[in-house]
Protein backbone atom coordinates (compact mmCIF):
# COMPACT_ATOMS: atom_id res chain seq x y z
CA UNK A 1 0.00 0.00 0.00
CA UNK A 2 1.10 3.47 -0.74
CA UNK A 3 1.31 6.22 1.74
CA UNK A 4 -1.83 8.06 0.52
CA UNK A 5 -3.76 4.79 0.66
CA UNK A 6 -2.50 4.17 4.20
CA UNK A 7 -3.50 7.70 5.19
CA UNK A 8 -6.89 7.24 3.62
CA UNK A 9 -7.29 3.91 5.38
CA UNK A 10 -6.27 5.38 8.77
CA UNK A 11 -8.68 8.30 8.23
CA UNK A 12 -11.48 5.83 7.44
CA UNK A 13 -10.64 3.92 10.60
CA UNK A 14 -10.61 7.14 12.62
CA UNK A 15 -13.97 8.21 11.13
CA UNK A 16 -15.40 4.74 11.77
CA UNK A 17 -14.18 4.80 15.38
CA UNK A 18 -15.56 8.33 15.87
CA UNK A 19 -18.88 7.25 14.37
CA UNK A 20 -18.88 4.19 16.57
CA UNK A 21 -18.16 6.32 19.66
CA UNK A 22 -20.88 8.76 18.66
CA UNK A 23 -23.29 5.89 18.09
CA UNK A 24 -22.50 4.44 21.52
CA UNK A 25 -23.04 7.86 23.11
CA UNK A 26 -26.40 8.17 21.32
CA UNK A 27 -27.41 4.66 22.44
CA UNK A 28 -26.51 5.54 26.09
CA UNK A 29 -28.45 8.80 25.84
CA UNK A 30 -31.44 6.98 24.34
CA UNK A 31 -31.32 4.38 27.13
CA UNK A 32 -31.13 7.14 29.77
CA UNK A 33 -34.17 8.89 28.28
CA UNK A 34 -36.03 5.58 28.10
CA UNK A 35 -35.21 4.85 31.74
CA UNK A 36 -36.33 8.34 32.81
CA UNK A 37 -39.57 7.95 30.85
CA UNK A 38 -40.28 4.61 32.50
CA UNK A 39 -39.70 6.12 35.97
CA UNK A 40 -41.95 9.08 35.20
CA UNK A 41 -44.67 6.75 33.90
CA UNK A 42 -44.42 4.60 37.05
CA UNK A 43 -44.53 7.70 39.28
CA UNK A 44 -47.60 8.97 37.43
CA UNK A 45 -49.36 5.60 37.73
CA UNK A 46 -48.62 5.59 41.49
CA UNK A 47 -49.92 9.16 41.76
CA UNK A 48 -53.15 8.16 40.02
CA UNK A 49 -53.62 5.22 42.42
CA UNK A 50 -53.01 7.45 45.47
CA UNK A 51 -55.39 10.10 44.14
CA UNK A 52 -58.11 7.49 43.51
CA UNK A 53 -57.61 6.05 47.00
CA UNK A 54 -57.81 9.54 48.55
CA UNK A 55 -61.01 10.33 46.65
CA UNK A 56 -62.53 7.02 47.78
CA UNK A 57 -61.54 7.72 51.41
CA UNK A 58 -62.92 11.27 51.22
CA UNK A 59 -66.17 9.95 49.80
CA UNK A 60 -66.43 7.23 52.47
CA UNK A 61 -65.87 9.65 55.36
CA UNK A 62 -67.64 12.73 53.96
CA UNK A 63 -70.63 12.16 56.21
CA UNK A 64 -68.38 12.22 59.29
CA UNK A 65 -68.80 15.88 60.26
CA UNK A 66 -72.57 15.81 59.84
CA UNK A 67 -72.81 12.54 61.77
CA UNK A 68 -70.64 13.92 64.59
CA UNK A 69 -72.93 16.94 64.85
CA UNK A 70 -76.01 14.70 64.95
CA UNK A 71 -74.69 12.64 67.87
CA UNK A 72 -75.66 15.39 70.33
CA UNK A 73 -79.17 15.36 68.86
CA UNK A 74 -79.35 11.58 69.37
CA UNK A 75 -78.21 12.01 72.98
CA UNK A 76 -80.94 14.56 73.65
CA UNK A 77 -83.52 12.37 71.94
CA UNK A 78 -82.49 9.44 74.15
CA UNK A 79 -82.83 11.67 77.26
CA UNK A 80 -86.30 12.76 76.12
CA UNK A 81 -87.25 9.15 75.55
CA UNK A 82 -86.09 8.19 79.05
CA UNK A 83 -87.96 11.13 80.58
CA UNK A 84 -91.14 10.18 78.72
CA UNK A 85 -90.81 6.59 79.94
CA UNK A 86 -90.63 7.75 83.57
CA UNK A 87 -93.79 9.85 83.21
CA UNK A 88 -95.68 6.95 81.65
CA UNK A 89 -96.71 8.72 78.44
CA UNK A 90 -96.81 5.67 76.15
CA UNK A 91 -97.82 7.57 73.00
CA UNK A 92 -94.92 10.00 73.42
CA UNK A 93 -92.57 7.10 74.16
CA UNK A 94 -93.70 5.29 71.00
CA UNK A 95 -93.24 8.41 68.87
CA UNK A 96 -89.81 9.16 70.30
CA UNK A 97 -88.72 5.55 69.83
CA UNK A 98 -89.80 5.70 66.18
CA UNK A 99 -87.87 8.93 65.55
CA UNK A 100 -84.84 7.55 67.40
CA UNK A 101 -84.88 4.31 65.39
CA UNK A 102 -85.25 6.21 62.09
CA UNK A 103 -82.35 8.51 62.91
CA UNK A 104 -80.09 5.57 63.81
CA UNK A 105 -81.16 3.75 60.62
CA UNK A 106 -80.26 6.78 58.48
CA UNK A 107 -76.85 7.04 60.14
CA UNK A 108 -76.28 3.27 59.78
CA UNK A 109 -77.10 3.56 56.08
CA UNK A 110 -74.13 5.92 55.82
CA UNK A 111 -71.79 3.73 57.89
CA UNK A 112 -72.29 5.26 61.35
CA UNK A 113 -72.76 2.57 63.99
CA UNK A 114 -72.91 2.59 67.80
CA UNK A 115 -70.02 1.07 69.74
CA UNK A 116 -71.01 -1.88 71.89
CA UNK A 117 -69.38 -1.34 75.27
CA UNK A 118 -71.16 -2.92 78.27
CA UNK A 119 -69.55 -6.21 79.24
CA UNK A 120 -66.59 -5.65 76.90
CA UNK A 121 -62.98 -5.20 78.04
CA UNK A 122 -62.02 -1.53 78.26
CA UNK A 123 -60.44 -0.39 74.97
CA UNK A 124 -58.93 3.12 75.12
CA UNK A 125 -59.28 3.36 71.33
CA UNK A 126 -63.09 3.10 71.60
CA UNK A 127 -63.91 3.95 75.21
CA UNK A 128 -63.33 6.93 77.46
CA UNK A 129 -63.24 5.93 81.12
CA UNK A 130 -65.14 8.49 83.17
CA UNK A 131 -65.35 6.61 86.47
CA UNK A 132 -64.10 3.40 88.06
CA UNK A 133 -66.58 1.18 89.85
CA UNK A 134 -65.60 -1.57 92.31
CA UNK A 135 -67.29 -4.79 91.18
CA UNK A 136 -67.13 -8.37 92.34
CA UNK A 137 -69.31 -9.46 89.40
CA UNK A 138 -67.00 -8.30 86.60
CA UNK A 139 -63.30 -8.87 85.92
CA UNK A 140 -61.06 -5.84 86.38
CA UNK A 141 -61.01 -3.53 83.35
CA UNK A 142 -64.49 -4.48 82.11
CA UNK A 143 -67.01 -1.84 81.03
CA UNK A 144 -69.90 -2.07 83.51
CA UNK A 145 -71.94 1.00 82.56
CA UNK A 146 -72.31 3.09 79.43
CA UNK A 147 -72.69 6.75 80.34
CA UNK A 148 -72.78 8.15 76.78
CA UNK A 149 -72.84 5.99 73.67
CA UNK A 150 -69.97 6.18 71.24
CA UNK A 151 -70.13 5.80 67.47
CA UNK A 152 -67.88 4.73 64.61
CA UNK A 153 -67.88 5.69 60.96
CA UNK A 154 -66.43 2.74 59.10
CA UNK A 155 -63.23 1.97 60.97
CA UNK A 156 -62.88 5.44 62.54
CA UNK A 157 -64.19 6.43 65.95
CA UNK A 158 -66.44 9.50 65.68
CA UNK A 159 -66.92 9.70 69.42
CA UNK A 160 -65.66 7.27 72.07
CA UNK A 161 -68.16 5.67 74.44
CA UNK A 162 -68.04 7.25 77.90
CA UNK A 163 -67.98 4.38 80.34
CA UNK A 164 -67.61 3.21 83.91
CA UNK A 165 -64.89 0.57 84.26
CA UNK A 166 -64.75 -2.14 86.90
CA UNK A 167 -62.03 -2.33 89.50
CA UNK A 168 -61.48 -5.11 92.05
CA UNK A 169 -63.99 -5.02 94.89
CA UNK A 170 -62.56 -3.79 98.18
CA UNK A 171 -61.71 -6.59 100.65
CA UNK A 172 -63.96 -6.53 103.69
Amino acid sequence: MTEPEETLESEKTAVTEAASDEREALVRERDDYKSQLQRVMADFANYQKRARAQVDADRAYAVGNLAADLLGVIDNLERALEAARTTGESSIVDGLMLVHRQLLDVLAKHGVKPIEAVGQPFDPNQHEAIIQTPSADHPEGTVVTELARGYTLGDRVLRPTKVAVSTPAAAE
